[in-house]
């Protein structure tokens, strides 16, 4: 994976970095962690600058969160209702949970969006209760923004800060985000377990 991000953006420069974070948020096998730091360490060599490789990584990760959010506003939560009540054991949620979702997220929905960018594997699916709940475009748009900024930020400067030693920023994030996937697989299971319909 790494040594096809390298060429990538060796080749393509910017519009790679974009290209590859873009993927990145439709495909999240695709990690950020390596794409970005890759990135910053081409600007570490003059390659590129800093603020290029932020921005182009950023705007790559935005487009991919607005199909996201564009493609669960149209589905909606009125369509989604069918799917719950067919499918509620493996989403392990029943419709009386998606409102009581839906108020929470009338009121902490910017800063979960925000605080949701920044979290390895969790980043990718923010968009969707964003859009099926209809959430204003402009405030997602800036919430998003802003985590997302932080988050290629982050990883491009350690990339640009170690240089060809950016595997060690992959060496400390990888058991993170291996953690965090673990984390969610498991509270999956177990609510699929003592998932007990209404």
């Amino acid at each position: 994976m790494g040594d096809w991000v390298i060429e990538m953006i060796e080749r393509s420069g910017y519009l790679g970095v974009g290209f590859l974070m873009f993927l990145e948020t439709i495909f999240p096998p695709i990690p950020s962690e390596v794409i970005m730091p890759v990135a910053g360490v081409a600007a570490a060599r003059g390659d590129m600058s800093l603020g290029g490789v932020i921005a182009a990584g950023t705007s790559g990760a935005m487009l991919g969160n607005i199909v996201w959010y564009l493609a669960a506003r149209a589905l909606g939560l009125v369509r989604f209702k069918p799917l719950i009540d067919r499918y509620g054991r493996w989403l392990t949620m029943n419709w009386e949970e998606v409102e009581r979702a839906e108020h929470w997220f009338r009121r902490n929905g910017t800063f979960f969006v925000f605080l949701g960018r920044m979290l390895p594997t969790v980043r990718s699916l923010v968009s969707v209760p964003a859009g099926l709940l209809r959430m204003r475009f402009k405030t997602f748009f800036l919430a998003s923004t802003l985590g997302t900024l932080g988050w290629t930020s982050a990883l491009a400067y350690a990339g640009y800060k170690l240089r060809e030693q950016f595997s060690e920023v992959d060496a400390w994030l990888g058991p993170v985000s291996t953690a965090i996937i673990v984390t969610l697989a498991l509270g999956y299971l177990w609510r699929v377990i003592r998932y007990r319909p209404d």
